[in-house]
């Protein structure tokens, strides 16, 4: 019999995806608080990929202990440019200064998902996207903040691909479902591997 699947994630897009891919789930978001999780992985050297991947872990550890017996599914995205690692923007001169810094440059976006099944991590994976925006016109970049409002603030990289965000981009190397932040095919293959869902 298939366990009950618990997404710890708030994120819409996430839950989003899941439910189009047609997976009986329900949501949870865990309570951490990220940045004090986060600040001694920086201090030490952590790689970008890795703290995505030790937060995916931390939500989903949170929230797998008030759900025996289920399979949580942990999340995190980060968006890296050279050494920083860079956060949802506060507000939207946040945003407008996150973009100007990736004008014209290639970021990476890395995303992690992870599976916790009373308190222990049975299987995670971490994969990545780069991204070119082109050579922004700082009059632009606020004409796209203005159309795309406070949207610019939900994501990490001040824009959505699915929206007006497509507009900055001059390249993208990657899946959409990396980009969104949930790497969707490698986690359907498992839950597939494990009888969980249809397959």
């Amino acid at each position: 019999m298939a366990k009950g699947i618990v997404l710890a994630s708030g994120s819409i897009h996430r839950k989003e995806l899941l439910k189009n891919a047609g997976i009986d789930f329900t949501v949870e978001p865990c309570e951490l608080d990220e940045r004090a999780v986060e600040a001694p992985l920086l201090e030490s050297g952590v790689s970008p990929e890795d703290v995505a991947s030790i937060l995916a872990e931390a939500k989903a550890t949170d929230v797998s202990e008030r759900h025996p017996g289920e399979i949580v599914i942990g999340a995190d995205q980060t968006l890296s440019l050279d050494d920083e690692i860079f956060y949802k923007p506060a507000n939207m001169e946040e945003a407008r200064r996150t973009l100007l810094k990736l004008s014209g440059r290639t970021h990476t976006l890395n995303s992690a998902v992870v599976l916790v099944e009373d308190g222990v991590v049975t299987w995670r994976h971490v994969a990545t996207a780069a991204i070119t925006l082109r050579q922004l016109d700082p009059g632009f970049i606020g004409r796209y903040l203005a159309a795309a409002g406070q949207k610019a603030t939900t994501s990490v990289g001040a824009y959505q691909i699915e929206k007006e965000g497509i507009q900055l981009m001059e390249k993208i190397e990657g899946d959409y479902f990396t980009i969104i932040g949930l790497p969707l095919l490698p986690l359907l293959k498992e839950l597939r591997q494990r009888g969980e869902i249809d397959g």
